[in-house]
């Protein structure tokens, strides 16, 4: 059952003194400015006559690399503890690409809200393929320079944003950056990342950082029916989307199967990629329910899922969608987290949530209030059921271009005019800057 939309005449729950309320944005999304860093795999993918819909690119997308004041200013003025943003690896490799960051981050302090960076968010150097080993030990690199830099005013840390999505879109269909079709070719890809992230914290853990987390993707996977080809065909699904990549962290195994798959010493490899975490960062949008193969391409939420997968993607049924066609399921995140809990028990350290948003036009917009008033709702029953849950992101501060949708999608609690830049502040905005003021003293900065 969707949210109920009475709920939403009584106040949100208090949430436990210190918890974290922030919003997310990412550099290749919303800084612009390309002339000022490398090409990145997204530049090159985007140039690609058909590859985004509307044909655009984010050459300039919010122009936040020139507005970033201005838009710390809307941060400051909406409340929020926290900003998750992400540092472009393209900008850092050019002349003075820190210096951005270094500015950003001192003004996010002057304005009492901390600085929550994601080290990587899809936008690869155009030079670099996570087919490559290498590019783990590269990127190991890159966040060394990173945290050389900042790491004596950030202390919370995110490493890899959504490896999962990135590996199946980028590199498995073809529908995002780089625009491979690899199918279960692309497992290195995964591999990769992962391996990137254990000597990524190593990295920031020889530099002393302490608070240091992931953002990887999840949601309840139901199956189409109780018939046994729809469960393990569903089973088939969770174990690619959700176990893949929370095993090898949390537990460092690969599920069953899956290690032998993986290049290199997987052994050795999952030492490093298992190295403890403080905390485990989901990003969360909707359940998927899953059935046996259709034998037909099927269109789902903007992806083309090819025939020959083991699996097909049904719709749910019977509940609000957004307009980009996602279901609203917000006891999906209830789910997703007690289900989390007995699966890895004490394994699991305390959970951030590094995104939940949902894409509605208008500035009015009561259906995304509606959204974020179920998920928040939502995550506090998880809480009343012993998910240690220490913070919550909304996705995304500013609308931004969205990827292979191109600027069509609007996720933002701040509107975006791209052709005047001028920055409009949402019925959702002003929601959540009153939830966050009911809520108990927090400390800031």
């Amino acid at each position: 059952m969707a949210n109920d939309p009475r709920d939403a005449v009584h106040p949100i729950p208090q949430f436990p003194a210190g918890f974290l309320w922030g919003v997310s944005t990412s550099a290749h999304q919303i800084e612009g400015a390309a002339d000022r860093r490398e090409p990145s795999v997204w530049d090159t993918f985007s140039a690609e006559p058909g590859r985004v819909k509307d044909g655009s690119t984010a050459a300039v997308a919010c122009d936040h690399y020139h507005r970033h004041t201005e838009d710390v200013a809307l941060l400051k003025d909406l409340g929020v503890d926290a900003y998750r943003f992400s540092i472009s690896w393209p900008r850092v490799n050019s002349p003075g690409g820190l210096d951005f960051y270094d500015a950003l981050v001192d003004e996010l302090l002057t304005a009492g809200v901390r600085p929550v960076p994601t080290l990587f968010h899809w936008d690869l150097p155009a030079h670099l393929d996570w087919l490559e080993r290498d590019t783990a030990s590269r990127f190991a690199e890159y966040v060394s320079t990173v945290v050389d830099r900042l790491g004596d005013r950030v202390s919370k840390w995110i490493t890899l944003n959504e490896p999962a999505e990135h590996t199946l879109l980028g590199h498995a269909l073809g529908t995002h950056a780089p625009g491979k079709q690899l199918l279960f070719d692309a497992l290195p890809v995964a591999h990769h990342q992962l391996l990137a992230h254990g000597l990524a914290v190593r990295a920031l853990r020889a530099a002393g950082a302490t608070d240091i987390g992931v953002a990887n993707s999840h949601g309840p996977t139901w199956p189409a029916s109780r018939e046994p080809a729809d469960l393990e065909a569903a089973a088939f699904y969770d174990l690619l989307l959700n176990r893949l990549f929370a095993e090898p962290l949390l537990l460092g195994e690969y599920p069953e199967g899956l290690g032998e798959l993986m290049p290199g010493d997987v052994a050795a490899d999952l030492k490093i990629i298992g190295e403890p975490l403080d905390w485990y960062g989901v990003n969360y949008y909707a359940p998927t329910r899953v059935g046996a193969p259709q034998g037909t391409e099927i269109e789902f939420g903007g992806i083309t899922m090819p025939a020959d997968l083991p699996f097909s993607v049904r719709e749910i049924e019977d509940v609000p969608v957004t307009d980009f066609g996602w279901p609203v399921v917000p006891e999906g995140l209830t789910e997703l987290l007690t289900t989390f809990k007995d699966r890895y028990g004490d394994r699991l350290p305390p959970v951030v949530i590094t995104e939940n948003g949902c894409s509605y036009d208008g500035l009015d917009d009561q259906d995304r209030i509606a959204y974020l008033d179920g998920h928040v709702r939502a995550l506090h029953r998880a809480l009343e059921a012993g998910v240690d849950v220490r913070g919550y992101f909304v996705w995304s501060l500013l609308d931004n271009f969205e990827w292979a949708e191109g600027y069509a999608r609007r996720f933002g609690l701040v509107h975006v005019d791209y052709a005047s830049q001028t920055r409009t502040p949402k019925a959702s905005y002003r929601w959540f800057r009153d939830v966050l003021r009911a809520q108990a003293p927090r400390a800031r900065g």
